[in-house]
């Protein structure tokens, strides 16, 4: 029985080019013999409220599906300063949670914060995309999602009522 392992491709230059220096060898290496797919998927989202927690399990699922990515990775990034895609447990409290806890470490208020003296009322809202995170990577395996029961993806508008981009983008074989 046969154990595979995959071999960073500067090192099979190596092996494939007995040492010789070929500064191409990687790109010929990939060329002819990893096919890595990439598929880049988009949604635009405007929120009803100006902030919203969204499941958006379902339409990168439908991505993963329409990628005909088997098993690699995929990354879901929110494309805005002032939104954060995450995983966690799909359950309205937890989510309502979050909003409060948010609001604690980062109130409101637009008094507060030096960022809000350019004319915005946002300040809060980039604070709480840093603490909250920019993206997720999620596994791909047998063609869909990879990760536990209760997981969902979402995504968190901290400034909406206007269209905002999601990137979707998904790697592998």
């Amino acid at each position: 029985e046969y154990s595979w392992v995959r071999i960073p491709a500067s090192a099979l230059c190596e092996v494939y080019l007995h040492k010789h220096t070929f500064p191409l060898c990687e790109v010929y290496l990939h060329e002819h013999f990893f096919k890595m797919k990439i598929h880049t998927k988009y949604l635009t989202i405007n929120t009803k409220k100006r902030i919203d927690f969204v499941n958006i399990t379902e339409q990168v699922r439908k991505a993963v599906r329409e990628s005909g990515i088997n098993d690699g990775i995929a990354l879901v990034n929110p494309m805005h300063i002032t939104a954060s895609v995450f995983i966690n447990d799909n359950e309205s409290g937890l989510l309502q949670d979050f909003r409060k806890w948010l609001e604690k470490l980062a109130p409101m208020d637009k008094d507060l914060y030096k960022h809000n003296l350019t004319g915005e009322d946002n300040a809060y809202a980039h604070l709480w995309r840093t603490i909250m995170g920019r993206e997720t990577t999620l596994a791909i395996k047998g063609g869909d999602l990879d990760f536990g029961p209760w997981e969902a993806i979402f995504y968190a508008e901290f400034d909406g009522q206007r269209n905002k981009r999601i990137l979707i983008k998904v790697l592998g074989e």
